[in-house]
């Protein structure tokens, strides 16, 4: 069954349940989409050994729950909004595996065996999932890991190209510490879901960090 379908309604059973603390939260800097939720250990379990593993999975589903709620009004660089696309049974089914493999951004385990945990799917993922997945030349990728982008006025979206480039993107108001080597281009001007450079940078193996 698939985790869109599993996580329309709140997983609760004999040795655990869960809720969401807060809705999901999209970070375009980040590049994630990431939700907290709580799996309360079940205090008639034998010892918090016991209960751990129920409600890890009970809190796990909570935050992913959230993060679905939030899909949908995902903005898409071609028009409109992620609901639309998951009109087609392939994309709805590589969300669902995307999903299922969400990332654990943080966690914390309680003396009494709950969790508390922030699920987080990366909008990589889901632009992934929207294009479907990429070939790889036989030489492999050769384009440098990140390029920063100057002067990008790109609204953040799902599937923006960079130089008719599709790949992975930021949207920051100013370039991150940990990219200050990165190589850097001029942004000439774009239009709806695409941004023009002022010299081809990048390929699709390339994470572009967009800076106004």
């Amino acid at each position: 069954m698939g985790v869109i379908r599993v996580l329309a309604f709140v997983v609760g059973c004999s040795f655990g349940f869960s809720f969401g603390i807060a809705e999901a939260d999209v970070d375009w800097a980040r590049g994630m989409v990431s939700a907290d939720g709580v799996g309360i250990a079940d205090r008639h379990a034998p010892n918090p050994a016991t209960a751990r593993g129920p409600a890890r999975r009970a809190a796990e589903d909570a935050a992913k729950k959230k993060i679905v709620a939030q899909l949908a009004g995902l903005p898409v660089a071609a028009g409109g909004t992620l609901k639309h696309k998951l009109a087609d049974k392939a994309v709805r089914e590589r969300i669902d595996r995307a999903l299922e493999h969400a990332i654990a951004v943080a966690e914390t385990l309680e003396t009494d065996g709950s969790w508390r945990v922030t699920m987080g799917l990366p909008m990589e993922a889901i632009r992934v999932a929207l294009a479907g997945p990429r070939a790889l030349g036989a030489a492999g990728d050769g384009d440098p890991p990140i390029v920063i982008v100057e002067g990008a006025k790109q609204k953040p979206a799902i599937g923006v190209t960079v130089g008719g480039v599709a790949g992975a993107t930021l949207f920051v108001r100013a370039a991150p510490e940990w990219a200050k080597d990165a190589p850097r281009v001029k942004a000439t001007g774009g239009k709806r879901g695409a941004i023009e450079l002022a010299q081809k940078l990048g390929g699709a193996s390339t994470m572009f960090v967009l800076v106004p």
